[in-house]
């Protein structure tokens, strides 16, 4: 392990996303996945299917961090131009991948219709760029230098984040502990403030609940470091148990 840390970026693509006509789930599991893999999702945007957009996106967050990630806008319609856009970002052409090809002509050999035109497109990638396996429908991410495209389904990405496991370098996973009071935040502000300026490899993170009638809040404590989370969270559980607040290690 390395005490460097690993960035990450993510571009998620859609107008189905802005308009809330589809509920987001691949933030969630991108940012776990990445944990375990020792790299933390630095910044997230969401941007909609217009190619300046995603050009401007990708050329920013591929820059900006380790690695980027996208999700949607890689299957077989007009609309699906993540492809292009991240062609157009790095400056190259948009080729037909001879390995993707025929992973299609094999997955669709038996299905009504063929490879069409259509979903020949899934083939396209920008040239030189690498395929990310698809054990669920077939059609490959895509991966050039530190850019990985993904697709928008979240069960498909989950596969793709599955075959790329142990594939990037990163750090040491962020581990955590949570640790719960029946409580509103602000009453213990002091200590939270206090508790996390003594263990300086540590953050921790403050989610406020309401449930039962009652205002509680979870605290999330977060280090690369075993010891000195235990430290942090025993500190944490002191402090607390010290101003008399009612507190849950595990978190409520």
């Amino acid at each position: 392990m390395t005490e460097r840390i690993y960035t990450a970026g993510l571009v998620v693509i859609g107008d189905e996303i802005l308009s809330g006509r589809t509920h987001d789930k691949n933030i969630a599991q991108v940012a776990s996945w990445l944990q375990v893999q020792g790299i933390r999702l630095s910044e997230v945007r969401v941007v909609p299917d217009v190619i300046e957009r995603i050009v401007e996106a990708v050329n920013a967050l591929r820059e900006g961090y380790d690695y980027l990630f996208t999700t949607g806008g890689i299957g077989p319609t007009h609309d699906d131009i993540t492809v292009d856009a991240v062609a157009e970002a790095l400056g190259v052409p948009v080729v037909v991948h001879p390995q993707a090809r025929a992973i299609l002509e094999k997955y669709y050999a038996d299905k009504p219709g063929g490879l069409t035109e259509a979903r020949l497109r899934m083939a396209r990638v920008p040239e030189g760029a690498e395929l990310i396996p698809n054990r669920m429908s077939g059609a490959p991410g895509i991966k050039l230098g530190n850019i990985h495209l993904m697709a928008g389904v979240p069960h498909i990405t989950a596969g793709m984040l599955d075959a790329l496991t142990g594939t990037l370098e990163g750090g040491a996973p962020l581990l955590s502990e949570t640790v719960g009071c029946w409580t509103p935040e602000s009453e213990v502000a002091d200590i939270l403030r206090q508790v996390e300026q003594a263990h300086a490899k540590c953050q921790i993170g403050s989610y406020p609940f309401f449930r039962e009638g009652r205002v509680g809040a979870n605290f999330v404590v977060r280090s690369t470091d075993e010891g000195d989370l235990k430290s942090c969270v025993d500190s944490l559980c002191d402090g607390l148990a010290t101003a008399g607040f009612d507190f849950t290690p595990g978190g409520i």
